[in-house]
């Protein structure tokens, strides 16, 4: 996680990454575009509902990168439920983790 200053304003930003397991199961299950979809229409609304501008949102067949206009905790906090609500959604549409245990 990173953080610096939005050149628009003193409000800072903050880059947070979720990386999907690869398993035997489903091997880079955002290679899927459903998951992808999935994973980025569910940042993009928690953002909303949270008031969080997303700077910049990246997504791969291996994770999700989201930059946010957000102080590091705020962005934790966002990371934290992106992976909560995406997790459940998975697990009961595929019966597998996306992102693995938490270690």
């Amino acid at each position: 996680m990173a953080a610096d200053t939005d050149d628009a304003s003193d409000t800072p930003r903050s880059t947070v990454a979720l990386r999907a397991v690869e398993g035997a199961a489903l091997p880079l299950p955002l290679r899927d575009a459903l998951t992808r979809d999935m994973v980025r229409a569910a940042a993009e609304a928690i953002a909303e509902r949270t008031g969080v501008r997303v700077v910049a949102l990246e997504t791969s067949d291996t994770g999700i990168v989201a930059t946010l206009a957000a102080p590091q905790l705020v962005a934790l906090g966002f990371a934290a439920e992106l992976r909560r609500v995406t997790e459940a959604w998975h697990t009961k549409k595929f019966g597998v983790s996306l992102w693995g245990e938490v270690s």
